[in-house]
């Protein structure tokens, strides 16, 4: 019975300790006043983000922006409209030997699971030769196919499977 009422004021003052230990005292909110004061007037002088950058860098920036190629339905066949981006990804991986990317392919939501990730691969596959053609170094890609697991865009319309169909260059 000695032991019940024991255990319930400890039940009790436990969490009341575990607070009261994690609360800041006033001296801690003062400090960081301070810090904050002296952050701000200090004059920032500004930089040139594309300076700081190495020039691997920026083209690596740039090809981050135009890598997907898209596909016609039930197809992996690479469209004439995504040479020059395949083209610009190819100069730059062959001249940087020591990137390596991956190539993401994907399918839109019609089709068994199983077919989709089948064709999915069929597409990274078709750009990951592409680039080989161009000089690219089988050792410096790499392919996975999410079939319809990670739609870019949701929907059941000819629109959303259209932007579904694709494969991506990640860096």
């Amino acid at each position: 019975m000695q032991l019940n009422k024991i255990l319930k004021g400890l039940v009790i003052a436990l969490p009341l300790l575990t607070v009261a230990a994690c609360s800041s005292s006033d001296d801690a909110a003062n400090a960081s006043d301070s810090q904050t004061t002296a952050q701000e007037t200090a004059v920032a002088t500004p930089v040139d983000e594309s300076s700081a950058l190495s020039e691997q860098e920026q083209m690596e920036q740039q090809l981050r922006e135009n890598s997907t190629v898209f596909f016609k339905f039930d197809t992996s066949e690479i469209s004439s409209e995504y040479e020059d981006i395949l083209a610009a990804h190819a100069k730059f991986l062959s001249s940087a030997t020591d990137v390596n990317v991956t190539i993401e392919g994907y399918a839109d939501e019609r089709g068994t699971p199983e077919y989709n990730i089948a064709l999915g691969e069929r597409r990274a596959e078709a750009v990951s030769k592409y680039l080989q053609a161009l000089g690219v170094q089988a050792s410096q890609i790499s392919i996975v196919s999410y079939g319809e697991e990670k739609p870019l865009e949701m929907g059941q319309t000819e629109a959303a499977y259209s932007k579904n169909r694709r494969a991506v260059v990640v860096y």
